[in-house]
């Protein structure tokens, strides 16, 4: 699993930061990309890259606020461009259906795959035998949502040894056995799953937070994370404003990310106000409540090390 920053800036695109977008690329876990959010842009930035729209498979949408979903009406028109023909599971708000259909059918924009629309309310949203994704209500000056995916433990790992030392001949049996089935020998002895296997790793746990001012469901979408990737418009001395305009400070995410345990964070939404000479001081108050904390940057890309379990950044500007 990596996590790439589209775009990390707040309201309108800037020469430093473009609008909304992350990608969750599942490669390794499930051959696909899923996209959280959809600004102005999204599908030049995504030339940028290595990712194909062809191989987005889901977009979640946290809000309908423009800086999160003007790039999506073309970015859905160049996947159909460029050989798309998979159906797309789009997530978000109610009106979010409504906006897309009447984009698409004004601009008389033909797509070779189906959209397949899912109005998101609190709870568990989609699960799969390898995934789960859980929204939550933030609050923010219109309904918005936060999500935390999490991906089902991973199958327990064969020891080929033990297996050949108790007999279990190659073929289905070994399948079963890695299913975490018992099975039974042609001389009638039984194998347990356990007696052959590693014990199966814990998946891994992200939390994307749209826009909101503190509130406690971002905590809860956050507990015990991986990651947590949380809004930060405003620094402290603006918490005042933040709280006007629905928004968080950089204090605010790192107090979610210190109370839910979440072993990283990183902020994105960050005000044009704020210019790269000012990263130095806002990191340095971030870190005094949660140590583990990045801002993110356009193009910043971090990747999953399941050994240790940590995000580790890939990619330096």
């Amino acid at each position: 699993m990596q996590v790439l920053f589209l775009g990390t800036g707040a309201g309108m695109p800037s020469k430093q930061r473009n609008t909304s977008a992350l990608a969750l690329k599942l490669h390794e876990e499930r051959g696909a990309v899923w996209l959280f959010d959809c600004g102005e842009a999204i599908q030049h930035q995504i030339l940028e890259t290595t990712i194909k729209p062809r191989k987005i498979e889901k977009i979640f949408i946290t809000h309908m606020h423009g800086d999160h979903i003007f790039g999506l009406p073309g970015l859905l028109g160049s996947r159909s461009f460029q050989g798309g023909d998979e159906p797309l599971d789009l997530y978000g708000p109610k009106e979010l259906k409504e906006y897309v259909e009447m984009t698409l059918r004004l601009s008389r924009t033909h797509l070779t795959y189906t959209i397949r629309f899912h109005e998101v309310k609190e709870g568990i949203i989609f699960e799969d035998d390898t995934m789960t994704v859980e929204a939550g209500l933030l609050a923010h000056v219109i309904p918005t949502y936060g999500y935390r995916i999490e991906q089902k433990p991973l199958l327990p790992k064969l020891d080929m040894d033990k297996a050949k030392q108790l007999g279990v001949p190659k073929g289905p049996l070994l399948a079963k056995l890695k299913a975490g089935e018992t099975v039974e020998l042609s001389d009638g002895r039984k194998v347990e799953s356990g007696d052959v296997t590693e014990p199966a790793e814990p998946g891994f746990t992200v939390a994307i937070l749209g826009d909101t001012q503190y509130c406690a469901m971002s905590e809860q979408l956050s507990q015990d994370a991986d990651l947590v990737v949380h809004e930060a418009t405003f620094d402290g001395d603006t918490e005042k404003l933040a709280k006007e305009y629905g928004h968080s400070t950089i204090l605010d995410a790192a107090r979610v990310a210190s109370r839910a345990g979440a072993r990283k964070l990183i902020v994105n939404h960050m005000s044009a106000r704020f210019l790269p000479e000012h990263e130095k001081d806002l990191l340095k108050s971030m870190r005094k409540i949660h140590e583990n904390s990045d801002i993110a940057h356009d193009f910043d890309e971090y990747g999953w090390n399941k050994k240790d379990r940590r995000m580790m950044k890939m990619i330096e500007n």
